[in-house]
């Protein structure tokens, strides 16, 4: 069947996602579904009336082929797509920030395509409409060149507002959430912010423990409203949990965060797994990702979570006189800067400092004490709630791995067979010669055994790390000065913790940071 422009444009975007699991969800399907009808000529719309009678295997093979043919092209071809690449990098991919060229994050619009969410997300499958010039609105300073739109277009606004940091924006139309182009993570300016935002986390360890004395106290409050901000408090302190902000009604996902937590999701056990007054939180947190957690709490806590139950339905707020601005403004009358996500950061922070003195063993060699650093990295996405799925290619490169580790296993067992050999040699003989031999194999025995215990470590790191999500803390709430004086303290190379774009990233903290830094 001849499709008309747009309908075709639309699936193919779903053909592309033929072997992706979003494909076999329901609730991706329904939506696509929906919004590719809507696009539709009505002689289309009359013919194509379900999803399940719809063939996309020839549009798929199509762009499986066309990527398999550019991954085939020859070295020349390949470096000239990427001189073109960079052309356009160089003209469109910096500005000038106070008389200095900086790098910009992203320069590019979304294209079209099917929004895919995390989590469960209640709006996957449908429909990102193409952004136009007369959707976006440029932000420069009044005497720069204007960039000209394309012909026949012309921008939404042209503005010159200096108080904020984005270059030029956009609203989608999935969640109807405004878009931004930035400046590149590696720019003076976002290391700036990043360098105050860890300052005010490590200011928050020095009120830390007279703010928790303090909503102790208030666990026993007259007022009912302090009670449940003292409660809260302690659960954002205590679990990392996220504020959750007021939504508009009937707006996107069902998320909440601890502000927003209804009767429905939590439930108290006074005894469960021989814990006494044991809370089970499960709720949809940002991203539609799950959290589910069972929590010891001190008795007065359970006391009061008791007593702003009573008498609710599922469906009422848990803390109804709470709301994340009071708790805010709140913050931030006990110390200048303070807010709850600052507690978030904090408690990131010092867990992987305290977890790094507890896990890492100065005698032992950079693969090990590269464990040590995801173990203790784990600890804070664990603390955080940072999930992923299984990635697809889980299996297939354990499968590799195990494959790398028999054949080391054999060669362990044919260095010890040759050992034996020179050992007897050397006996027989006793000469210089034979002597160097045995010492020759006896080292390549030790390296290959070194080889053999990293690609163990590896599979434990691997098994370990399958559903975590190692890099949002790294980037968002550790700070990197602690890696980087871990780093320089047992002699770990930098660039087995970041990666380049990483380094660019938190320069100012390898320049800053020496081994002795402490959070």
């Amino acid at each position: 069947m001849k499709l008309s422009l747009a309908t075709e444009e639309i699936a193919t975007f779903y053909a592309k996602m033929l072997d992706h699991e979003y494909t076999t969800k329901e609730i991706f399907q329904n939506n696509f579904f929906r919004d590719w009808k809507e696009e539709m000529t009505e002689k289309e719309q009359e013919i194509i009336q379900s999803l399940d009678k719809c063939d996309f295997k020839e549009i798929h093979k199509y762009f499986v082929d066309k990527n398999e043919a550019r991954k085939a092209l020859p070295k020349e071809e390949k470096q000239k797509l990427k001189e073109e690449t960079d052309k356009i990098q160089e003209e469109y991919g910096y500005c000038i920030l106070d008389g200095h060229r900086e790098k910009i994050g992203n320069f590019k619009t979304e294209p079209p395509g099917l929004f895919r969410g995390r989590g469960n997300h209640p709006k996957m499958g449908m429909l990102k409409k193409r952004i136009m010039p007369e959707d976006v609105i440029i932000n420069c300073s009044k005497d720069s060149k204007i960039p000209v739109p394309p012909e026949g277009h012309k921008w939404k606004e042209v503005r010159c507002d200096n108080t904020v940091t984005w270059l030029a924006s956009w609203t989608e139309n999935i969640q109807n959430s405004l878009k931004y182009i930035m400046l590149n993570p590696s720019s003076k300016l976002k290391g700036e912010k990043d360098w105050q935002k860890y300052e005010v986390a490590r200011r928050l360890k020095g009120v830390v423990g007279k703010i928790r004395s303090q909503y102790r106290d208030d666990w026993k409050s007259r007022e009912m409203k302090t009670r449940q901000r003292a409660v809260a408090l302690y659960f954002i302190d205590k679990l990392a949990l996220r504020a959750g902000n007021e939504k508009e009604e009937g707006e996107t996902a069902d998320t909440v965060g601890c502000c927003s937590l209804r009767v429905e999701h939590i439930k108290l056990h006074p005894e469960l797994d021989g814990q006494e007054h044991v809370v089970e939180f499960d709720f949809l947190g940002k991203d539609s990702i799950r959290y589910y957690n069972k929590v010891p709490v001190e008795k007065p806590v359970f006391k009061n979570l008791k007593l702003f139950m009573q008498n609710k339905d599922p469906g009422d707020d848990l803390f109804d006189r709470l709301t994340t601005g009071s708790l805010n403004s709140y913050l931030q009358d006990l110390m200048a800067g303070l807010s709850a996500k600052v507690f978030r950061t904090y408690n990131a922070s010092i867990t992987l400092q305290e977890q790094l003195k507890a896990l890492t063993n100065p005698e032992d060699n950079v693969a090990a004490k590269l464990l040590a650093y995801n173990r203790a990295n784990r600890a804070v996405a664990v603390l955080c709630n940072h999930q992923r799925a299984t990635p697809k290619t889980f299996e297939k490169s354990m499968q590799a791995l195990q494959a790398k580790i028999d054949a080391k296993n054999q060669q362990v067992e044919d260095a010890q067979a040759e050992l034996k050999r020179a050992k007897a040699d050397h006996k027989a003989k006793k000469d210089v010669k034979s002597k160097e031999a045995v010492e020759k194999k006896k080292k390549l025995l030790e390296k290959i055994k070194e080889q053999l215990e990293k690609l163990n470590v590896q599979v434990m790191d691997k098994e370990e790390n399958k559903q975590i999500a190692l890099g949002t803390s790294k980037l968002n709430y550790l700070d990197p000065r602690i890696s980087v004086a871990w780093c320089k303290k047992f002699g770990v190379p930098i660039e087995k913790i970041y990666n380049k774009t990483q380094r660019e990233k938190f320069a100012w903290a390898i320049d800053m940071a020496d081994e002795d830094f402490e959070f």
